[in-house]
Formats: structure tokens, C-alpha cells, sequence
């Protein structure tokens, strides 16, 4: 929480507020904004930062009352909480001694290009500032930004204040009189298109810095790209400041009206959204030890494979009799009836009848294939065995030994493509034992009878460790560090912990409390928790070593969205899979007490074929529309899961297959209308195996309202390349040797950032081998400073 100390009004809806928040006003830069979420109904909107100050550990901001969540701020009293701030985000401005610079600066613009002009002036530089507005009220902060101005001119539309005139007759005044060498200019969007006009009629270089639509503000969504200079740039990390002259101005003011219409019936309802929401209460453990573990026996008791009770199973039931037993059906919500409702969660789970028959077909291999095919080597003949003895507990506690997220995995792991895919009964032409259903029986079993046991930890050795990001990768390595006896501090970036496990996968296939319950346990491991912080902007990994970490392990994922880069791509109601997908899972965008807009598609159109695809058109089709899968490969090919494809269908998504976006279609507005697709076929297979597609030169045109660009998504550059002497791979994936550490010894990194796309398990796998590594060699180090 973050304290409002104090507010000042400067005119009917423009107000200047001074908010705490000492760790952004000791790293912010010039040029630098924050994203700040008033309360947890509230959007992220971002907001560029006046001024800071570092001894008050305060930020200065200049908000207009707009929409929802600046009507929200703006009516807060000092002494009063926001929710959120977090920062500073955005690349600062490229300051040097340019020579005399003209800043121009419009409404709350001024206070947006006060910490710029006062660093240039710093800097060396002769700066003129030309402030305007449409009246006297609306030109501020005149004498901060006379304290570093050589001249102050003063424009108003109605001659109120000043020369009566628009900003670029006060430009054009100055330049006409005196050489100028650059022009900086921030402002409403008009305002500086004809700033940066003005300069290019006089060829000086200008730069104007852009205030978009965002969401998360990390380069995660994609929702600020615009084209710059003919290439798609994303303002909140590649920004906000460019070159005016290569900004496509006709497409930024298209897509700054993206949500519009929303937002004016949203704030029609105002005193609906402005009631201060009651916390839900989480389906957790408290900590005055009501969690408890019916189970008492000893971990090498419950795995081991010769143990009296593990013989007696298996001379209970011949391996014959074994494989008579047919695989568990997964009871689902009736496929009409689910296709309607957006959080209740598909699969069912297995009873306690289901899950003990389906224990029984492990033949309790000796050498059992299923653990070689897991990558964090989870020990399953012994979990299954205890839950064929009815030791449901126990079977948890094994689980626990290696697994940080058993309820998570057992919903969203692709087990057929990894321990089921090892499975004996597969090479005897009969399905294999239904690991991931038993093992999210276990952990599900143990959360919902409030016996939840932590595994077995090794006294606190003192020496910190800290993780970047609070996916699975960081959630993984966070459990394991812990169990090992270190503290261990996990940084996340958004304002809820659970990364892509909160963000991107809806919770009619994994449930918001199913995740917060396994984060409650690493917090009674003694993990501690911090959100709204970047690692790389809010803190460096410089301060983190200052404070004491000896190790760092950075999983902070591949949040950055792929786009096609095919024309019409940035029309309006286009977005990534990743956008979509924020804002209804993280967001709640599709409720209407949250103040986070939505457009609803009515016909939707999603490109992909992968897992992210199917969720994305599941969504869309609980949202009501009419959905259209478009996949430049055969089914045969999709990477999806075939129980996702198969849900897909039975909800009545429609498969377009062999069919690829080359061109969107767009309405007078900017908003997509249509989608032209190249009809496809395959070819030979490409380097991941898969046959590659070719265009045939025909196509096919399809109506759609929305289209959800589900194509993958690449590692984030925002925290490898804030480290100094940190090696980076291809797409900036940090390299790292087989025991997970990178070019600098202390520094491990697993997950996404380093494979540049993984599953959920193989993210937890690699969290695991690190840990593994990591602890070994501080354990070492401490002994040897003994």
C-alpha cells in the first residue's frame, strides 16, 4: 500500500498529488513513468512522474480526472492508501548538452516534461519552454519549470495568460528568432503531432514522449504498440519517448479511443465502481497451527519400494489383473452448460473410489519410466501406491518432497507428453495410469480436508537468496531454497503473485484459489513475498547484493508478445493472447464492478494452435461470442493438449485449420472488420519435426470484430538487459551452464528466460535444478568462510 500524503488542486479536474513511495523516487529517471491501480478493482493506467524526491522517498504526480481510475485517484484524501504503484517503467530520456532546446508543453504535459527540462538544463543546454493550455487554470507548475528555464513563453487558446495563441505559434516565434537544436514536446497526442510538424518544417530533430493504453506496463501485453518508423514498437518499454517524425499519428489516435465507448457507460455508473471492495477471503491454512498432517510417518517410509506395506499391494493384485483395469474417465461440466460460465473449472476431479481404482493399475515398476519422463523427478510409483492403500495424506507428503505445486500441476501439466508418455502400459498397447489425475486427487484431497503438512525442512542457515518473478519457474526454486534452510525473498513485478499460473490461464482450467493456496504454503516455509517491484527498475541487482542476497535466481518469464507483423496488425479490438488474457484472468475486465475496460467480440477470431490459443478462444466463447480458430497447421500438428483441443470442440469453438492471417480488414473507425487468411498446405518437415506450411496463393475472407494473436511469445528484455555482464542468448534468453548459472557465478535463471517459451512443469524442473546447484555452492562458500 502505498500513502497518498498529500494533494493540491490546480483546476476544476486537474489535480497535483504527492505519493510515498521511497524505493521508485530513489531509482526513477527523467522521462520515467509508474502504472498505479488505486484499488483492487481498479485498471493499471499509467501516469508519467513530475518530480521525485529521493530523502522524502515521494513521488509527484499531475492526474486529470478522466475515466474510472483518475476519477478514483483524484477524489482520494491524503492520508488515504492506493493499492499499487509500481515503477519507475519506460526507457528515461537520452539526456545530453544538445545545444538551446525548445520544450513545449501542453495541460498535464507540463508536468510530464518538468524532470526532462530540468536535466537538460543540468545538462548544459539553453532551454526555452513554451507552455500552453486553453486557459490560465490549465497552465501549470509556471515556476517549477521557470527555475530551470532560461525563457518561459506562456500560450492560452483564449489569451487569458500570456500570448493568446496555440503552442506552435509560441514555437515558431522562438525559432524563427534563434537557432534551435531539438524540440521536445509532451502534451495531448494533437498537441504534439503539430509540435513535431512545426520542427520537421524547420529540420530540427524533436522528440514527443506518448502516453498509451496499457495494462501491465513490463512490454507483457502489447497493448501500447504503435508503428514507429514502420516497425511495431511497444511505448512502455521501447518508449515513451520518439522520434515525432516517425510516429504514425492516424493509428495512435485510432487506438487511444480503443475503449471509449466503454469507458463513458462505465463512468455513468461511477458511484457503483467507486465503493471500496470487501477482501475476499482466500481458501487457505491460518497460522495458528490449524494446519496439520494426519500423517505421521517418515518420508523414506512412504517411497520406499521394499517398505512390508509396498510388497503387500503388489502381491494383492497380479500384474495380469492389473492391466484388466480400464483407465479413469475425468468427469467434466456438461459441455453446453460450461461454455457459459467463465469460473468454474471443467474437470471435475477424480473421487475417492475413481482415484484408488486408478491406483491400482501402477504395476510399481522397478525402474519406472514415468520419473524420467518428470522434470522435477516427482517420485510417482510411491504417491500412487499410497493412494491405492488409501493413504491419501501420505500420497501429498510425497508429492511435496519434489513438488512446489502438485494442485497446479495435476490441472495444467501436459503429463501425456511427459511422465505418462513413459508409462509400461503404453508399450503394451493399453493407455497409460492417469498420473496427473491422481496426483491433483492428492493434493486437492489434502487442501480440501484442512490437513495441509509442509515437507520436511533443514534448520535456517541464514544466507538470503532472491527471486525474480513468482511463476512457476520462481515459485519451484523459492520452495526448494526453503526447504534447504535459506531465506528467501521472491520479487514480482505485478500486483499478484503467481505470474503466467494468475495471468494467463483461466480458472475454468486452474482456479485463482487453487494457486493461492500453494503460494500460502511457501509462505509458512517462511518464503516472503513483494510485489510492485522490477527488479532491474524498482531495485537493481546491484542493491540486492548490498542487501545482503548471496544468490539470485532470475525466472521472470517470456512475457513478450509475438505479433505477425502482417498488415492492419495495430487496428483496434487487435490483441495478443497475452493482453486478452490479463485482462480477464488477472484483471477481471469481464466483471462489471472492475473498472478495467473490455470490448466484448461477438465474432472472434483467434491465430494460434497452441495451449494459449485454446484458452484464449475458450474465453472468448464464455464471453459470448461466436469463435473461429484459425491455425496455419492440421490439427495433427498443434501443439495444444489434446484434452484442451478436445474441450475446444466440445464447447463449439470452429476449427479453420490450414489456414493463415496474411492481411486485416478495417471499418472507417480503425476497427478490425474482417480477416483475409491464406488457405494453406504442408510441405516438408521443419526443424521442430513439424511439416511446414505453405500458401497455396488462394484465400479465404472472414468476418470478425476481434482477433486474439495467439503466436507465441519471447523472454522479456527488461531484467537480463538491466544486468551488467550478464551473457544473453537468442531473443535476449539468458545463457546458463546445466547446473542453471548464468555468466555471473551468483546469478542462476531457469524457466522462460532461459528456453524462451516452456511448459508450467518444465519451468518448476528447472527452479528445481537450480535450487539443487545454487544451495550446494552457498552451503560450500559459507563453510569455507568458517
Amino acid at each position: 500500500m502505498f500513502k497518498l500524503i498529500s494533494k493540491k488542486q490546480y483546476s476544476e479536474r486537474v489535480f497535483c498529488l504527492e505519493i510515498e513511495a521511497p524505493l521508485i523516487a530513489r531509482s526513477c529517471k527523467a522521462g520515467n513513468f509508474i502504472i498505479i491501480r488505486v484499488d483492487k478493482n481498479s485498471e493499471r493506467v499509467p501516469y508519467t512522474i513530475a518530480m521525485s524526491d529521493a530523502d522524502k522517498g515521494t513521488l509527484t504526480l499531475v492526474v486529470q480526472e478522466v475515466g474510472l481510475s483518475s476519477t478514483k485517484l483524484c477524489r482520494l484524501e491524503p492520508g488515504a492508501y492506493i493499492e499499487d504503484v509500481v515503477g519507475p517503467l519506460g526507457t528515461p530520456s537520452k539526456i545530453e548538452n544538445y545545444g538551446t532546446v525548445l520544450c513545449a508543453g501542453g495541460g498535464i504535459g507540463i508536468a510530464a516534461i518538468l524532470p526532462i527540462l530540468t536535466a537538460l538544463k543540468k545538462a548544459g543546454n539553453r532551454v526555452v519552454s513554451v507552455l500552453a493550455g486553453r486557459t490560465k487554470e490549465l497552465v501549470i507548475m509556471v515556476d517549477e519549470v521557470a527555475q530551470y528555464s532560461d525563457e518561459v513563453i506562456i500560450m492560452t487558446d483564449d489569451g487569458s495568460w500570456g500570448e493568446k495563441g496555440v503552442v506552435t505559434a509560441g514555437m515558431e516565434k522562438v525559432i524563427k528568432r534563434e537557432h534551435v537544436d531539438k524540440v521536445l514536446a509532451i502534451g495531448p497526442p494533437i498537441m504534439m503531432k503539430f509540435c513535431s510538424l512545426m520542427a520537421q518544417k524547420y529540420n530540427i530533430p524533436n522528440d514527443v514522449s506518448l502516453n498509451t493504453i496499457m495494462v501491465d506496463g513490463t512490454g507483457m501485453c502489447g497493448a501500447c504498440r504503435l508503428t514507429i518508423g514502420g516497425k511495431t514498437k511497444f511505448v512502455c518499454i521501447d518508449g515513451p519517448e520518439f522520434n515525432g517524425n516517425l510516429v504514425d499519428w492516424d493509428e495512435m489516435f485510432k487506438r487511444m479511443g480503443t475503449f471509449k465507448a466503454v469507458e463513458r457507460v462505465e463512468m455513468e455508473h461511477y458511484a457503483e465502481h467507486a465503493t471500496i471492495p470487501v477482501a475476499e477471503e482466500k481458501e487457505s491454512c491460518d497460522d495458528n497451527n490449524s494446519c496439520k498432517c494426519n500423517n505421521t510417518a517418515e518420508a523414506c517410509d512412504l517411497t520406499d519400494r521394499n517398505a512390508a506395506w509396498r510388497e503387500e499391494l503388489r502381491k494383492a493384485k497380479s500384474a495380469k489383473e492389473r492391466k484388466t483395469i480400464a483407465r479413469v474417465v475425468m468427469p467434466e461440466l456438461d459441455a453446453t452448460y460450461r461454455a457459459t460460465t467463465r469460473l468454474e473449472e471443467v474437470n471435475k476431479g477424480l473421487t475417492k473410489e475413481m482415484a484408488l481404482v486408478e491406483a491400482q493399475r501402477c504395476l510399481d515398476c522397478a525402474k519406472p519410466g514415468c520419473v524420467e519422463g518428470c522434470p522435477v523427478s516427482i517420485n510417482i510409483p510411491s504417491f500412487i501406491k499410497n493412494i491405492e492403500r488409501g493413504e491419501f495424506l501420505a500420497a501429498a507428503k510425497v508429492l511435496k518432497q519434489t513438488s512446489a505445486l502438485p494442485a497446479v500441476c495435476g490441472r495444467v501439466c501436459p503429463q501425456e507428453k511427459q511422465c505418462e508418455s513413459k508409462c509400461i502400459h503404453l508399450k503394451m498397447n493399453e493407455p497409460a495410469v492417469a498420473i496427473g489425475y491422481l496426483e491433483r486427487f492428492a493434493a486437492d484431497y489434502e487442501r480440501e480436508s484442512n490437513s495441509i503438512a509442509l515437507p520436511d525442512m533443514a534448520p535456517k542457515n541464514g544466507i538470503k537468496v532472491a527471486v525474480v518473478g513468482s511463476g512457476p519457474a520462481g515459485l519451484s526454486f523459492a520452495g526448494e531454497m526453503a526447504k534447504h534452510g535459506f531465506h528467501v525473498h521472491v520479487f514480482e513485478a505485478l500486483h499478484e503473485i503467481g505470474g503466467v499460473l494468475k495471468y494467463g490461464i483461466p480458472e475454468f482450467r486452474l482456479p485463482n484459489k487453487i494457486v493461492d493456496v500453494e503460494i500460502d504454503n511457501l509462505r509458512k516455509m517462511g518464503v516472503e513475498f513483494q510485489t510492485d517491484c522490477i527488479v532491474g527498475k524498482t531495485i537493481t541487482v546491484e542493491q540486492l547484493e548490498e542487501q545482503g542476497f548471496k544468490g539470485i535466481f532470475v525466472a521472470s518469464g517470456a512475457g513478450l508478445p509475438n505479433f505477425m507483423n502482417i498488415p492492419g496488425e495495430n487496428y483496434i479490438n487487435i490483441m495478443s493472447s497475452n493482453e486478452y488474457l490479463t485482462r480477464v484472468n488477472l484483471m477481471d475486465a469481464a466483471n462489471e464492478r472492475t473498472d478495467t475496460p473490455m470490448n466484448i467480440g461477438k465474432k472472434v477470431l483467434v491465430v494460434g494452435g497452441g495451449n494459449t490459443a485454446m484458452d484464449s478462444c475458450r474465453t472468448a466463447k464464455r464471453l459470448g461470442a461466436d469463435v473461429t480458430l484459425a491455425y496455419r497447421r492440421s490439427e495433427t500438428e498443434m501443439p495444444a493438449r489434446l484434452e484442451e483441443v478436445k474441450h475446444a470442440k466440445e464447447e463449439g469453438i470452429n476449427f479453420l485449420t490450414l489456414h493463415n492471417p496474411k492481411e486485416y480488414l478495417a471499418d472507417e473507425e480503425g476497427r478490425v472488420k474482417a480477416a483475409v487468411l491464406d488457405i494453406m498446405k504442408l510441405g516438408e518437415p521443419d526443424a521442430s519435426g513439424r511439416r511446414s506450411p505453405i500458401a497455396t496463393g488462394e484465400t479465404l475472407t472472414i468476418e470478425c470484430d476481434q482477433v486474439i494473436v495467439a503466436v507465441g511469445v519471447s523472454p522479456n528484455p527488461l531484467v537480463p538487459k538491466s544486468i551488467p555482464g550478464l551473457e544473453l542468448g537468442r531473443k535476449n534468453t539468458i545463457v546458463v551452464n546445466e547446473q542453471m548459472q548464468s555468466s555471473r557465478p551468483e546469478l542462476y535463471a531457469g524457466g522462460d528466460i532461459v528456453r524462451g517459451g516452456a511448459t508450467v512443469i518444465l519451468a518448476m524442473g528447472d527452479g528445481r535444478r537450480a535450487a539443487k546447484n545454487m544451495a550446494e555452492r552457498l552451503i560450500n562458500m559459507s563453510n569455507d568462510n568458517k
